[in-house]
């Protein structure tokens, strides 16, 4: 290997793409903290007739079924992101995603058009889960390939950051609204706002994505390709299953332990504390937003110590956490005291930031760059599908069916038993470049080094070969 052979990442392009990435995810999930935060008026705006217990499983409902369709986003926007490139797949799920947002909020309510309005709303979730299906694997691969080895972890754990910011934004429009308006407003408009902010957000997002180069990596892979078009044909979906199949199982079980936490604690809690605990709707959405902000650093601390100490350790940790804390967690929930409840999320929270930081590296680095972006979004999309976007209407209707407020928590054991049989079977990718890529460096004096390096030890290999015989 010589200095050529190494890639030498510009540092204010990495800081774009990273920003670019993130900003995308964020709006993502601005949309999820809003419909998280309006699950309950959105239940009775769209289905007024029904009780409280079920508004509320209607609405997740809603929300469970642009999970669905997830996949099939996955599968086309993952192709396209291994034919055409990262940078402009992700440009058009970003303005797609705007477009059904603000959809949203254009929809009249049952009242006006009756059962129209619930069938628009699961059109609007459906162009959503279809454009989101290309998103969050395409922003991960976007920056591990853009990354320097040694820093991937870190420089990942910004998309979760701006996931949760993201987030926060959409739960702090909603809690402001809530408190300024009365009950009758947000349901006759209020609720419409946040969903009609999504355009200008977009139409950022689509332009900062705009701006940005293609990954050196996926540059390097069709500079190869051009170089064995006749050589070597394109695998097909089926081959690509067949030939990944190890990988894309694994990446479900990270994907299932990392989602089930996920929604769990931003998507069912705040209708989880007011609707079946009892406490108090504003008290409710203000709790999980100070958790929001606590997870923010933790995230970004977590991504930076697995460059240090590795991904394995981290995320068994989490997964570990969520088997032994998951109930002593839901106790203090369960007490009522705002103490005690905050003590509760405190720990559901320390726990999820182990995966945010660290699964956006993470999973990129199971796949090679050819198949990158497709077979992480079969697999991310599938779990998350399955598992994760189904997380709070599968617990809403256990609690109710059952009447044991614990369900929740023996969920999220469940997800930590598998997340940690999945961890055994990874191999540490912490500070190794990604399968299929060349080394990558920030400088290129740290490519000199690297090399110089390398060839020491290859010297000293064969000295000890040389020794045995």
């Amino acid at each position: 290997m010589t200095v050529d052979d190494i890639t030498i990442v510009d540092s204010d392009m990495l800081k774009r793409a990273v920003g670019a990435a993130a900003l995308g995810n964020a709006m993502e999930w601005f949309d999820f903290g809003v419909y998280s935060y309006l699950a309950l008026v959105i239940g009775k705006v769209f289905f007024p007739n029904a009780s409280t217990a079920a508004q509320l499983i209607a609405s997740f409902g809603t929300f469970a079924a642009a999970f669905l369709i997830r996949p099939i986003g996955g599968i086309v926007f993952g192709r396209m992101g291994d034919r055409i490139g990262r940078q402009k797949v992700l440009a058009i799920t970003m303005i797609m995603m705007a477009i059904g947002t603000c959809c949203i909020g254009l929809i009249p309510s049952y009242a006006s058009i009756g059962i129209l309005a619930p069938v628009l709303l699961l059109l609007a979730r459906l162009l959503q889960g279809f454009s989101t299906g290309g998103e969050y694997s395409g922003a991960a691969t976007f920056i591990a390939e853009y990354s320097t080895d040694k820093r991937r972890g870190f420089m990942g754990s910004f998309l979760e950051f701006g996931t949760i910011g993201g987030y926060l934004l959409g739960a702090s429009l909603v809690t402001i609204l809530t408190s300024t308006l009365s009950e009758q407003v947000m349901l006759d408009w209020g609720w419409r706002i946040p969903f009609f902010i999504a355009a200008p957000m977009g139409l950022i997002g689509f332009y900062f994505r705009l701006k940005l180069e293609e990954t050196p990596a996926f540059q390097q892979h069709m500079a190869q390709q051009e170089a064995l078009e006749h050589s070597k044909p394109r695998l097909g979906l089926l081959q690509m299953l067949k030939k990944y199949r190890s990988s894309i199982l694994k990446c479900v079980g990270l994907v299932l332990l990392f989602n089930v936490s996920n929604y769990m604690l931003t998507s069912y809690m705040p209708s989880y504390l007011s609707g079946i605990l009892g406490l108090g709707q504003l008290s409710s959405l203000l709790l999980v937003m100070v958790i929001m902000f606590v997870m923010m650093p933790l995230t970004l601390f977590w991504g930076y110590t697995t460059d240090r100490i590795g991904r394995r350790p981290v995320i068994a940790l989490g997964a570990a956490g969520l088997i032994l804390l998951a109930i002593p967690a839901f106790t203090l929930l369960a007490s009522g005291n705002l103490v005690a409840v905050f003590a509760g999320l405190v720990i559901l929270g320390v726990l999820h930031s182990c995966f945010s930081g660290t699964m956006p590296a993470t999973l990129p680095a199971l796949f090679v760059t050819d198949v990158r972006y497709s077979a992480l979004a079969i697999g991310f999309n599938l779990s998350v599908s399955l598992f994760g976007g189904t997380t709070p209407l599968i617990t809403a209707w256990l609690v109710d069916t059952t009447g044991n407020i614990m369900m929740p928590a023996y969920y999220m054991m469940g997800a930590g038993v598998i997340g940690i049989i999945t961890v055994l079977t990874l191999r540490e990718t912490a500070k190794k470049p990604l399968r299929g890529s060349p080394p990558t460096v920030a400088s290129s004096k740290e490519a000199h080094n690297l090399v110089k390096k390398l060839r020491l030890r290859r010297k000293a290999q064969r000295q000890s070969e040389a020794s045995a015989s």
